[in-house]
């Protein structure tokens, strides 16, 4: 539910982060896209406020629809995120992810779900909202683009501003799981970790 640096590195000595190697920053920011697919606005907004605060933080970076997003080229590291309905990704993000693997792949991505929705951290059961919610896709979005990291998020949700078939299952959720549960301090400070990565260098996937 919602609820697109180059520079002589000859004699360098160059660290590494995990996978990725770690070329010292030249003085081009870091351009980052932060694509999003959502069904609501949920998510959009989420997506408006991760670039809002990567640029706060000295990085140029762009929120787009997956949709409206033709050419990659310009971006040297990418943010995406989807609604989840029904334990999965809408199927635009999926189909982006696809379509642009061969650039995906080879740049840093890190991707997040806006999905549960009300107060309570978990389910009937007991378990982990965050961790149950999805996207049951997830293992292959890592194979496909190996992102540095994943974060659910809760979202929002409001039943009147929902259409079609969503419209209709909107009508059955509980009344005290609808409303905007956005925790935007847990945003902003998991979108300063990305930030972070470019305050001393850039990496190359």
């Amino acid at each position: 539910m919602e609820a697109g640096i180059e520079q002589n590195h000859e004699n360098v000595s160059v660290p590494t982060i995990g996978e990725a190697q770690v070329v010292p920053s030249t003085t081009k920011k870091t351009r980052v896209l932060v694509a999003y697919a959502s069904r609501a606005g949920s998510t959009k907004g989420i997506a408006e406020f991760i670039a809002e605060k990567l640029r706060k933080n000295g990085l140029e970076a762009d929120a787009a629809d997956v949709d409206s997003v033709n050419d990659l080229s310009d971006y040297d590291a990418f943010v995406i995120g989807s609604a989840l309905y029904m334990f999965h990704w809408l199927r635009q993000a999926e189909q982006f992810v696809s379509k642009n693997q061969s650039v995906l792949s080879t740049r840093p991505v890190w991707i997040f779900s806006s999905g549960p929705t009300g107060t309570k951290p978990t389910d009937k059961k007991g378990r982990d909202l965050k961790e149950v919610s999805g996207p049951k896709e997830i293992e292959d979005l890592r194979e496909a683009v190996n992102p540095r990291d994943h974060r659910v998020f809760f979202g929002a949700i409001y039943p009147e501003r929902l259409k079609g078939s969503t419209g209709w299952f909107g009508r059955f959720i509980p009344k005290e799981d609808t409303g905007d549960f956005r925790n935007w301090a847990e945003i902003e400070a998991w979108t300063g970790t990305i930030a972070d990565t470019f305050s001393t260098c850039s990496l190359a996937k």
